[in-house]
């Protein structure tokens, strides 16, 4: 049954929005006026969906975003538990759901399955908004019967990793912070304080000392290229993104990254973090173990794990263990193959996965704070350094003409 928007107006005048279902346009005016309303306009939601099947856009901004996605997934699991039935939890969300997208989103859905579709094909005509991570879970709790408990652990999934990745913006945030205001400091002396000072001793013709004409070179420079410098490195970025188009490319780049000093170890823990909480709740749902590995692989940002992943996906195929075939790949931790291979032979594979990702959701908040508080105490010397620089370079001039005078 199609999902209508409407708006209408109530006995007191009274301007009301919101969703109803009905056979057509003209049954949805019937229903709302048996409920005392006069319709203004009705529209359907199903219109929102192109000839592919997909979700058609309706403008910068409207998707779900991840907090709405967790709570959307807890609150319909919630329900379900309680012995709701998908419908009546569906309309039960509907009536909470604040953001039009979202209501019109959830009506969609419910519509959907109310004509008979099942629950990860009417998620299927929304990929924008439900990652294929979410419709594979979803799609194995509808075939297991334990909808409801799938449910429950992808909300689990949902909110760690939205937990996870606020600690890290969090963690870098101070710096990002401090490298706009530094850099904005030294332009604003380098393009307003130094001229305005220093011009002054140039005017009285004395030799100026070598770091004060350094220092008045770099302030031409920065005021009549500034711009134009910056545009170039704007384009340069720009290339640069348009160049990791290539896959050759972008494998190297993302390789090199796996094994740069510092930061190196901090990229092979955000991806085996994802690998390892991914492969958890995948198996933990009742999903294949090829079809977890094929899902667990497609979370990974570094297209060299990825590709570790498919090789290690292959040897699962060929009947080699998953611990082993993860030993033979490199930057995968030894702790997350160990405790692989203890589920292995315990046969609690799915509960020592989620150890693991604990574990190296740790090692990750770890190295996080690690990184940000290198960077800290380093953009603050470097800040004062160049500070330190422009100041000698203005007060140099002072020194020697008080010399002078002595």
């Amino acid at each position: 049954m199609p999902a209508f928007r409407y708006e209408a107006v109530d006995a007191g005048g009274a301007t009301r929005k919101g969703v109803v279902n009905a056979d057509s346009p003209r049954s949805a005016r019937a229903d709302l006026r048996t409920q005392g309303l006069t319709p203004l306009s009705v529209e359907q939601i199903a219109a929102q969906v192109d000839e592919t099947g997909a979700t058609r856009s309706r403008g910068l901004g409207e998707r779900l975003s991840q907090v709405e996605l967790a709570l959307f997934t807890r609150q319909l699991a919630s329900l379900l538990e309680a012995g709701l039935p998908l419908e009546q939890a569906f309309t039960a969300l509907l009536e909470q759901a604040e953001r039009p997208y979202v209501r019109d989103l959830i009506a969609s859905i419910r519509s959907e399955v109310m004509g008979g579709v099942s629950f990860s094909s009417a998620l299927s005509r929304h990929p924008r908004d439900f990652a294929e991570i979410y419709r594979a879970l979803v799609s194995s709790g509808e075939q297991i019967g334990q909808l409801a408990r799938v449910l429950s652990r992808l909300a689990d999934y949902i909110e760690r990793r939205n937990a996870l990745v606020q600690k890290v913006r969090l963690a870098f945030t101070y710096p990002a912070i401090v490298t706009v205001v530094a850099f904005a400091i030294v332009i604003f002396l380098l393009t307003y304080v130094v001229p305005q000072i220093v011009s002054v001793f140039a005017n009285t013709k004395q030799k100026l000392p070598f770091l004060t004409v350094m220092m008045l070179a770099i302030s031409d420079f920065v005021r009549a290229y500034g711009i134009y410098m910056a545009i170039l490195i704007v384009g340069a970025f720009w290339l640069w993104r348009r160049a990791l188009r290539n896959p050759d490319l972008k494998r190297r780049w993302h390789t090199w990254l796996l094994n740069a000093p510092v930061y190196g170890k901090f990229e092979r823990s955000l991806n085996t973090a994802r690998f390892a909480s991914t492969l958890a709740i995948t198996t933990g749902s009742g999903v294949p173990i090829l079809r977890a590995l094929e899902t667990s692989r497609d979370t990974l940002s570094n297209v060299a794990m990825r590709e570790l992943v498919e090789q290690a996906t292959a040897s699962v195929r060929e009947g080699v263990s998953l611990a082993r075939a993860l030993s033979a790949q490199k930057h995968f931790p030894p702790m997350l193959v160990h405790m692989i291979r203890a589920g292995e032979i315990t046969g609690e594979l799915p509960s020592m996965l989620e150890r693991a990702a604990s574990s190296q959701q740790a090692d990750l908040e770890r190295r996080t704070l690690t990184i940000a508080g290198l960077l800290e105490p380093v953009l603050i010397l470097a800040m004062g350094l160049v500070v330190l620089l422009i100041v000698l370079a203005v007060l140099m001039p002072i020194i020697e003409i008080n010399q002078l005078v002595q």
